[in-house]
């Protein structure tokens, strides 16, 4: 299966989630948006599962340009489809620091 990764500087974090699972195990996730050089539908939210990654997360300052390796999914909700794009690691491109933010918590709450 291809890597799946795309580069662009980070535009913002959005606020820490966090919740318990149906077996009672707690969750934390964090959002954040990438903003990439496409002139059209240039933004993209990605999501992230765990505290050690949101913790990664945060070493990454606002504007700085960053590579975003993800997953792709969808589930099916009340005949709805909902997608979901999980970030797994992120480079920084601007100097020889990688984040890496893989992990055993890549597994989504529900």
């Amino acid at each position: 299966m291809n890597q799946l990764s795309i580069q662009g500087k980070l535009l913002k974090k959005l606020n820490p989630e966090s919740g318990v699972r149906k077996d009672g195990r707690g969750w934390k996730k964090q959002n954040f948006i990438l903003q990439t050089e496409n002139s059209f539908n240039n933004e993209i939210c990605f999501q992230l599962f765990g505290e050690e990654k949101m913790v990664a997360l945060n070493q990454i300052e606002i504007g700085e340009k960053i590579e975003v390796f993800f997953n792709l999914s969808s589930r099916e909700y009340n005949n709805k489809y909902y997608h979901n794009i999980d970030a797994w690691k992120i480079n920084k491109l601007d100097n020889t620091d990688n984040i890496d933010i893989s992990g055993d918590e890549n597994v989504a709450p529900f």
